[in-house]
């Protein structure tokens, strides 16, 4: 795709649907042009048509990997900015599932003597150049969707080591504070991978504030610290506040 294209699908996500004429006057093209456009996207699966609008993918399950890492690219690449700054050097690290942290695994390459276990076949496509690093995946299952190792093979994965820190994304936050994910098999993986580390750090963007989606998991007060792009809105940085997690962004 051409960055015009990456563009248009961050906007949509965030802007939710429009028209072809919203989107062509936001973009400075005509409306010719942006069907075009937008008949590419919808091809490749990144947003939806109908009858002369554009759609973002609903959330009641989960977009491939190439949506999401498309979506909020640059706020992604601010949480990664961030987490690094909570990692040293010859640290065991866990790595959970999510575009968010395979960016994060992207910025590891400065560190010396890590321990990488992880599930995520693009954070581990990340870190196979590192000149330093022992990196571990799970065997089992993979989601072709977004190459994740899924379901009991990814908990008892996690469930086989200890590490220092746990990195690890949702697919929600709401209000209160709660989590939440689009399967099962999602959060049977980060229970164990939050049980099996010593400090926990949550990376979420801020698409996923204030929103919900099918399985709940966990709260927020079970994290020692939540890395995100931009401020939360002021209930949800309340809440976080109240249960004395520690907020970077």
């Amino acid at each position: 795709m051409n960055q015009r294209h990456h563009e248009i699908v961050q906007w949509i996500n965030e802007q939710g649907r429009q028209t072809l004429q919203a989107v062509a006057d936001e973009f400075a093209v005509s409306v010719q042009t942006i069907r075009s456009d937008i008949r590419l996207l919808a091809e490749k699966g990144l947003l939806l048509r109908s009858h002369g609008e554009v759609i973002p993918f609903p959330h009641r399950e989960n977009i491939s990997f190439d949506q999401r890492r498309i979506r909020n690219a640059e706020g992604k690449k601010r949480i990664a900015d961030l987490c690094i700054s909570k990692i040293a050097d010859y640290q065991s690290i866990f790595l959970g599932s999510g575009s968010s942290v395979a960016e994060v695994a992207s910025q590891l390459n400065t560190f010396q003597g890590l321990q990488v276990m992880t599930t995520n076949l693009h954070a581990a496509r990340n870190l196979c150049e590192h000149p330093d690093c022992e990196l571990t995946i799970s065997g089992g299952k993979v989601r072709m969707r977004d190459q994740d190792v899924i379901g009991g093979d990814a908990m008892r994965f996690f469930q086989r080591y200890r590490a220092d820190i746990g990195i690890f994304s949702v697919a929600a936050i709401n209000k209160q504070g709660h989590l939440f994910d689009f399967t099962d098999e999602e959060v049977m993986a980060r229970e164990a991978l939050v049980d099996h580390c010593h400090y926990r750090i949550l990376v979420i963007d801020s698409t996923k504030f204030e929103t919900e989606s099918r399985c709940l998991w966990g709260k927020i007060s079970d994290y020692d610290c939540v890395i995100t792009d931009r401020e939360p809105t002021q209930s949800l940085l309340s809440s976080l506040n109240y249960q004395s997690v520690e907020i970077l962004y």
